[in-house]
């Protein structure tokens, strides 16, 4: 007799209602949970092997449910910089605050957004204790290499705004005329000068003076300037001296026809700067290339430093931090350059949905995920790392609301066998009366 199946299945399919259920109910609950994923519960049917096809035993319902860890909510906008969410496949990758006390072999989860603010240790961090995960740059910004198939290269986000920099400065370029009229013959031979600050590796202003002596021709011009580069940092030692000679020729006139080393580092044609060595380091000096209109010119007219340019800066102090495409936290210091921190890579797993799903919107790599690899920012199948920026809940309210009423209408229907199945065990009692 299967009647006691019926029981059986009538019960299977209240738990697996029930199961469904719950689901339905966290998805409702964290409906306005950022980087929420929806649970989804699926129905198997379950078949027992009867004795034969006179008769049919009921097997019931089993329930599978899946955090759908691939589906991506919308993004909204915000105004903290460090709120971060992935656009498109992957994760970023965080630990847990209370694993900084050990300083090492930090146990990784994965989370696709989350709010990092600094605590008082400048820890970026959540507020439910996720410490974001990146590569430390070097000390002037560039990246080394990391292994892109563990986290072992990951340490935490972690700030420290009162501490002051130096931006040294690397480059400076020459926009300047010289006179032509000062080459020809009669001149007075007046020397031109102009100095350019710089600043040295620990934020020391200094100067670079500069000097343009003609050359004065016997007849004609001789187009030629002998250019003295001097060095405070140096005291007052000569760096660089050069002859420049200039073109007169219909096309390219008053370009640099040659430039001639006569003390300091070699002039580089191909990318027409001199190496020039200060106290403490070496500027590249953009003078311009040969045949070539920008740098230094000679043109009819008074002499005039018209764009010098140069880069670094003194000592600064972090401003602000903001993340670019490539997922590189950048500070933002008050002198107005910024420098690489941190590079946030994306992580990826070849089935999202394999990873086990921990408290606060974190997940953990299982076999069921596969192997994880790290990627750039907007590379391969990853997405970006944007700032500003929170991922919603993928909990659809409505279709929540519709699957609840069909689950509860499911329920009460298995009640319903239930009832039957019982009311009929009673008639089966009777019979002994």
């Amino acid at each position: 007799m299967t009647i006691s199946s019926s029981l059986q299945a009538g019960v299977a399919g209240l738990n697996a209602n029930a199961n469904k259920l719950a689901g339905i109910a966290d998805n409702i609950a964290n409906s306005s949970t950022y980087g929420y994923k929806r649970a989804e519960t699926d129905f198997f049917s379950f078949v027992v092997q009867g004795a034969g096809s006179s008769s049919y035993t009921a097997g019931g319902v089993r329930t599978s449910s899946v955090r759908m860890i691939d589906d991506q909510g919308p993004l909204i906008g915000s105004d903290n910089s460090t709120d971060l969410a992935v656009d498109g496949r992957g994760f970023i990758a965080v630990t847990d605050i209370s694993a900084m006390p050990a300083g090492s072999n930090f146990p990784i989860s994965l989370m696709t957004t989350g709010s990092f603010r600094q605590d008082e240790d400048g820890i970026l961090r959540t507020s439910m204790g996720q410490v974001l995960m990146g590569w430390p740059a070097n000390a002037d910004g560039t990246m080394g290499t990391f292994p892109r198939d563990s986290f072992s290269g990951l340490v935490p986000v972690q700030i420290n705004e009162n501490q002051a920099v130096a931006n040294p400065t690397t480059k400076v370029g020459f926009g300047v005329n010289l006179p032509f009229s000062s080459t020809k013959a009669g001149a007075s031979g007046t020397v031109e000068a102009m100095s350019v600050e710089y600043f040295g590796n620990l934020g020391n202003s200094e100067t670079l003076d500069v000097t343009y002596t003609p050359t004065v021709a016997a007849s004609g011009a001789s187009n030629t300037w002998t250019m003295t580069i001097t060095d405070s940092a140096s005291g007052g030692a000569v760096v660089g001296e050069y002859q420049l000679t200039f073109s007169n020729a219909q096309t390219g006139g008053g370009t640099l026809a040659s430039v001639t080393t006569i003390s300091g580092a070699a002039y580089d044609g191909a990318t027409g700067s001199i190496p020039i060595t200060v106290g403490g380091g070496t500027i590249a000096l953009d003078i311009g290339k040969l045949g070539v209109t920008g740098g230094i010119s000679q043109l009819d007219g008074n002499f005039s430093p018209v764009n010098v340019t140069k880069n670094g800066s003194p000592v600064a102090t972090i401003a602000s931090l903001e993340l670019d495409d490539k997922g590189n936290l950048l500070a933002v210091y008050n002198q107005g350059f910024t420098r690489t921190l941190f590079q946030i890579p994306v992580v990826s797993v070849p089935n999202p949905n394999g990873l086990v799903s921990t408290s606060s919107q974190t997940y953990k790599v299982s076999p069921d995920s596969g192997a994880i690899s790290l990627w750039d920012a907007g590379t391969g199948p990853v997405g970006k790392v944007v700032g500003y920026s929170r991922e919603e809940s993928t909990t659809d309210v409505a279709a929540e609301l519709t699957q609840l009423i069909q689950t509860q209408r499911a329920y009460s229907s298995n009640a319903k066998v239930i009832q039957t199945v019982d009311e009929m065990l009673q008639e089966t009692a009777n019979l002994k009366r």
